[in-house]
């Protein structure tokens, strides 16, 4: 059952968006900014608060994704990133992304918080902070 509602567009778009994100990430490193976005819409919280749909999430201005700014999250979707973006609407989560709102690329060692939030790991590239259950209760 999937935990946000969503189209055939939406999924299209989310995978679009976990491959321009985290492609050198492999997969794994895709559902995790997966995961971050879904997060985002079932937050209701903090920066996200009335980020109800994929479009909202995606396009969020200030605070969305890097990738929209570059012609590579505009080339179509692949069946591939298709069914990962599948498995993260239908519920997936992988740690250290699987409560994450937020997540960055840093040159060097992550930082201990980011935007007053904890550091939950890091996979491959990319640093993910995750809220606290008390300030976002819906991404638990």
């Amino acid at each position: 059952m999937a935990v946000i509602k969503t189209n055939s567009e939406d999924v299209k778009m989310l995978a679009r968006l976990m491959r321009a994100e985290a492609e050198e990430d492999g997969a794994q490193g895709m559902l995790m900014v997966g995961n971050v976005g879904v997060n985002r819409i079932r937050g209701n919280c903090l920066d996200f608060n009335n980020i109800r749909n994929m479009n909202d999430m995606v396009f969020q201005s200030p605070g969305g994704f890097e990738a929209t700014q570059k012609g590579y999250f505009y080339q179509r979707a692949r069946d591939a990133d298709i069914r990962l973006a599948q498995r993260v609407i239908a519920g997936e989560r992988v740690w250290p992304a699987s409560n994450a709102l937020w997540f960055f690329r840093p040159v060097g060692a992550c930082p201990a918080t980011w935007y007053n939030q904890q550091n939950t790991g890091r996979f491959k590239a990319h640093c993910f902070f995750t809220p606290t259950s008390a300030d976002c209760p819906q991404v638990y």
